[in-house]
């Protein structure tokens, strides 16, 4: 069945929830949330099973995925093979993100 979300529901849905990262879609063949990212702020994330793609709905930081970085800005798409080692840094601006995980994450 079809579903419609807004961007920036999600956004508030994940700021009333305390945590960085919000989950709002599930199916077996992928699964996606929010993920946001506060002004100098340390993104612990580990490596994980599935493949990922960032969407930058907002802010500005750098992005580090195996020996590569680039900058993670406004309308930047940057994807992320699984068991890859990744990280945002330098964040300058909160970083908003929308994250897709292909298949759904474990």
């Amino acid at each position: 069945m079809m579903q419609a979300f807004a961007i920036e529901d999600l956004i508030a849905a994940n700021a009333q929830s305390d945590k960085r990262y919000t989950e709002f879609l599930r199916v077996p063949a992928m699964s996606a949330g929010i993920y946001v990212l506060p002004t100098q702020s340390t993104d612990l994330q580990e490596p994980h099973n599935q493949d990922e793609v960032y969407y930058v709905v907002r802010g500005r930081a750098k992005f580090k995925s195996g020996d590569t970085e680039t900058l993670a800005v406004f309308g930047s798409l940057l994807y992320v093979p699984a068991h890859e080692d990744h990280c945002f840094f330098d964040i300058e601006e909160e970083l908003v993100l929308l994250v897709l995980f292909a298949p759904e994450e474990g």
